[in-house]
């Protein structure tokens, strides 16, 4: 059974605001020619993306979703590691 709105688990209450936050920053940093910085925001919000595809393919079926998260993780932890250590 569906637990009523307001009774949402802390960290689904926090990924709605952190997911489109550290987005939408990351690409912002990225479009500013700050893309070591860029690439850090959007790591972070993997995180939350990873949590929203997996919750998607677990309660709506949407395995797509938690699929491009992972592949996108990958992507995006090659560019930090390509700025920030190699």
């Amino acid at each position: 059974m569906d637990k009523p709105q307001d009774q949402k688990p802390f960290f689904d209450k926090i990924t709605q605001f952190l997911l489109p936050i550290l987005t939408i920053t990351g690409f912002l940093l990225i479009s500013l020619k700050k893309p070591e910085l860029g690439l850090i925001a959007t790591l972070v919000a993997q995180v939350f993306w990873l949590y929203s595809g997996w919750q998607a393919w677990k309660k709506a079926g949407q395995i797509g979703i938690f699929i491009t998260g992972v592949i996108i993780t990958f992507i995006v932890t090659y560019g930090v590691i390509n700025y920030w250590f190699i």
